[in-house]
């Protein structure tokens, strides 16, 4: 700040050096004497007096004789000098100091209109009141701070950190004022400070965390996440860093951990507390949301439930059986395509015998016992390692069954394929 004054103190005095020297600079002039100016002047006159004797004497005319006087005054006028004293002034002084009046007024009303007189005088106010913010701010005594006291506050706070270094206490400071004042960049960096200082501050880690809630994005969610489980490692009651976990999992969805950290911090409240009600309510609210999801997840369950089928042969058939034969349990949708839904296949069984077809069995993606609301089931001993029916190979199938309502079925294998 006196460098600031300094250079303008500085300039200013150049300034009026421009001014005032050439108004005091003593001028360089030959003197011309009052009796050298008197000389020309009797010659002057003289030669009149010879001018009109001439023409008295009718040695030269009227015409000549008064060209002859103008040509004389002419000379006259260019050998005259004017009186000047080498040392004298005169009116400079005045002119000089004139000049420096107005160039000292015009630079205070410039400055008045242009300079930045108002934002010093409020960054010396905060500076002055930097103990009063901080007591009012952190040790909550004394009326809340304004929008303009915090953006006082967090000024003082920036001058003293450039002034004395790191320091701990002012950047954390600092940033929780930043997040106030929604000053989210200056929040962050502010934090960052702090934790280069001290890793383990937890304050600062739980404060970092509200920051990154705030802007939102799903990377910033995971970092908080990771800040706030350090800060729980280390103080597992911190209802902080529970609160800001309960809100990660809300917006996640992830309404069982949710419930779980919302229910901590209700049991640390009193009823009396104006956030119980709130927390309360915000408990219903993921109850209701688990009621929702457990009903769309039976739901799925039942559409994907699973079909026991249990196969048996005709007994006139059972010696019909080819050696080594190949058993395949599959169920087909009724209209459409000709592929399976769901197939089992068994080298080694004996009959009867209970398979289980689902979703699980499915030959492709999308083509599945959940996408058919009416299906066949079918049951053949092959020849071969094909799916495909050929020549004397045994098979059963059952009649036209409601997928979604079936879940039991007895099938006899009593044809032969000719």
């Amino acid at each position: 700040m006196i460098l600031m004054w300094a250079s303008f103190a500085l300039l200013t005095l150049i300034a009026l050096l421009f001014i005032i020297v050439p108004f005091l600079k003593k001028e360089r002039i030959v003197t011309i004497t009052h009796n050298a100016n008197a000389q020309l002047i009797s010659i002057y006159e003289q030669r009149l007096v010879e001018l009109q004797a001439d023409l008295d004497n009718q040695r030269i005319d009227s015409q000549n004789h008064s060209e002859a006087i103008i040509e004389l005054k002419r000379r006259l006028l260019n050998e005259l000098s004017p009186e000047k004293s080498l040392n004298s002034r005169g009116d400079n002084r005045i002119f000089a100091l004139t000049g420096a009046a107005f160039l000292i007024a015009l630079a205070a009303i410039f400055y008045a209109m242009t300079g930045s007189q108002q934002q010093i005088a409020a960054w010396h106010d905060a500076m002055d009141n930097l103990a009063d913010y901080g007591q009012r701010a952190v040790m909550q005594k004394g009326e809340p701070l304004t929008k303009n006291e915090l953006q006082a506050f967090a000024l003082a706070l920036r001058t003293k950190l450039s002034q004395s270094g790191d320091d701990e206490v002012a950047w954390m400071l600092l940033g929780r004022v930043a997040l106030m004042l929604n000053e989210f960049d200056m929040a962050k960096q502010s934090f960052d400070k702090t934790l280069k200082i001290n890793p383990d501050n937890m304050q600062a880690l739980v404060s970092y965390s509200q920051v990154l809630l705030l802007e939102g994005s799903e990377e910033n969610m995971t970092r908080a996440a990771g800040m706030l489980s350090k800060v729980l490692q280390a103080q597992p009651n911190n209802l902080d860093a529970i609160s800001l976990l309960a809100l990660i999992a809300f917006e996640r969805k992830d309404w069982l951990q949710a419930k779980a950290a919302f229910e901590v911090l209700l049991a640390s409240m009193d009823e009396s507390d104006t956030r119980y009600a709130m927390i309360n309510q915000r408990i219903s609210e993921i109850d209701l949301q688990i009621a929702q999801q457990n009903v769309a997840t039976s739901g799925d369950q039942l559409a994907a439930q699973s079909i026991q089928v249990t196969v048996d042969i005709d007994g006139q058939l059972v010696d019909k059986q080819p050696n080594n034969g190949i058993l395949f349990v599959f169920a087909k949708a009724a209209k459409g395509s000709p592929m399976p839904l769901a197939v089992v296949k068994l080298t080694d069984y004996s009959f009867p015998i209970t398979v289980e077809l689902s979703d699980a069995n499915a030959m492709m993606a999308g083509l599945n016992l959940s996408s058919a609301s009416e299906i066949i089931i079918s049951a053949r001993i092959s020849n071969d390692d094909s799916v495909m029916p050929s020549t004397g190979e045994l098979e059963g199938h059952s009649q036209v069954l409601v997928s979604k309502e079936v879940r039991q079925v007895q099938l006899n294998i009593d044809t032969l394929i000719p």
